[in-house]
């Protein structure tokens, strides 16, 4: 049976099946469970959901072919039986003999074109025109409909929104309410997605977790219990905490200080500067108990206490070419970001030998040109092309492991989006590496902890904000692991 615990975690809840592998899951499912069974539990939960998030009022459910329009029927006839008045309205009969024939079959309501002026003189209407596994553009005479309504609900996952990637296939008009089940999808978490689904309800509609284990899924919902953050014992010290050695360069100090204030703020013993030339500079605003190295950086190297190394924020490529070989070459777990992927614009292979690497999209682009729509394959391909854990940064974060593992973080604020953010996340991340998390672990707790650290920093806060968060972010995250994990 394939194992989908990261690191044997229990985090099966944090999963997020493709449409694809939901698929699997669900015939691996309706062995145990007839589809009628899955069905009308899945119309159920949907009428439930809303009868929970609005007042009675008139409905109309919009009804595809498939079987997310099967899902519709039972939700219109389970509302109706608790007294709201519905209509239906079909884009297609569904295949006969199908157990979607058979639930538009068991509706004996009112039934209405599927136009934009049906859906106009409706209170709500509920999408359950195609859901996740959408394998089409949407055209707009369907968006027409959907967009006439003046309140919407979507099954599954709005229509025109690709359950894998999040990305708009067509046309999509959003949701204030999506109702899904078994797990989110990934197309739930990423951009426009994430938006367009509006607040998002996962039901349980009786897929026994058994089925779940049959598919080996990759892909996780960035949370704690996902991972741990490291322990400090009452032996602990500044060197079984971690060291944490930043290369500074000249022309941008503030871009290292700010990821040594991250590293420090996330727990690392000791945090030190390699700035050669340069430490007259950074002495004079260095804060106490940060150390400042001027010797050269085969000098530094001897040291074998220095494990962890960024190397990037505040570095020319002129900087970051002189030292990332030499850091690679000694066996050091190299973070790299910033300066580095100016290094490696259109050569990726110059990347080799690092640990994690962290670009933004545009840092992304250069180096291994465009993403496209589908974010996740290409964070995996990056990590596999180099053999570095990707931190594809954004509102919607990809955490992408070598392996093949992904993590998705929604767990964030666009307050986020300041200079000097960037490198205070390099610095959390090299502070939970040094302290022994394995690369892909650290680079998820990293990403989590700034993101809450920001949610907590108030109102429009600046990079220099965010360190003195972070303490109290890793503790937030130490208990809802706990709560997890035990």
């Amino acid at each position: 049976m394939p194992d989908n615990q990261p690191s044997g975690a229990i985090a099966r809840h944090l999963l997020l099946p493709a449409p694809a592998e939901m698929a699997r899951i669900d015939a691996a499912a309706s062995v145990h469970v007839p589809v009628a069974t899955l069905m009308e539990s899945a119309g159920r939960a949907v009428a439930r959901a809303i009868r929970q998030h609005t007042r009675p009022c008139r409905v109309l459910v919009l009804c595809g072919p498939g079987n997310n329009g099967g899902d519709g029927y039972v939700a219109a006839r389970r509302l109706a039986e608790h007294g709201w008045p519905v209509s239906v309205a079909m884009l297609a009969a569904p295949r006969p003999g199908g157990d979607a024939a058979a639930a538009a079959a068991a509706w004996r309501g009112p039934v209405v074109p599927f136009t934009a002026e049906s859906a106009a003189r409706f209170d709500l209407v509920v999408d359950a025109v195609f859901g996740a596994g959408l394998s089409r553009d949407v055209g707009a005479d369907i968006a027409a409909v959907l967009g006439a309504a003046p309140r919407l609900v979507a099954i599954d996952m709005p229509t025109g929104v690709d359950g894998a990637t999040g990305a708009v296939r067509g046309h999509a008009v959003a949701a204030e309410l999506t109702v899904t089940f078994c797990r989110r999808k990934p197309g739930h978490l990423l951009l426009p997605g994430r938006t367009l689904c509006g607040r998002v309800i996962v039901a349980d509609i009786g897929i026994p977790e058994a089925a779940v284990a049959t598919v080996p899924i990759r892909t996780w919902h960035n949370e704690p219990g996902l991972w741990r953050p490291p322990a400090c014992g009452v032996d602990s010290y500044k060197y079984s905490r971690g060291v944490v050695s930043i290369c500074g360069g000249a022309e941008m100090p503030g871009a290292a200080r700010l990821s040594a204030a991250g590293a420090r703020a996330a727990g690392a013993g000791l945090v030190r500067l390699a700035v050669g030339e340069s430490a007259g500079i950074y002495r004079m605003t260095a804060p106490a108990g940060l150390i400042v190295d001027s010797g050269p950086l085969a000098q530094l190297l001897e040291d074998s206490r220095r494990r962890t190394w960024v190397c990037g924020p505040g570095l020319s490529v002129a900087e970051v070419a002189a030292t990332f070989p030499a850091l690679v070459r000694a066996g050091r777990d190299v973070i790299a970001d910033a300066g580095a992927f100016s290094m490696a614009a259109g050569a990726p292979q110059r990347l080799e030998g690092a640990a994690i690497i962290t670009p933004h999209i545009g840092e992304f682009s250069r180096v291994f040109g465009r993403p496209g729509p589908d974010r996740l394959t290409a964070a995996r391909n990056a990590a596999a092309r180099t053999g570095a854990v990707t931190v594809l940064k954004g509102p919607d974060t990809i955490i992408a492991s070598p392996d093949g593992r992904i993590a998705i973080n929604d767990h964030a604020t666009p307050m986020l989006g300041t200079a000097g953010s960037g490198d205070t996340l390099t610095g959390i991340i090299a502070a939970l590496l040094a302290a022994g998390m394995p690369r892909w672990e650290a680079a998820c707790a990293g990403v989590w902890l700034h993101g809450d650290a920001a949610l907590h920093a108030g109102a429009w806060p600046v990079a220099e904000d965010f360190d003195r968060h972070v303490g109290a972010a890793r503790v937030r995250a130490e208990a809802l692991a706990q709560k997890v994990l035990g």
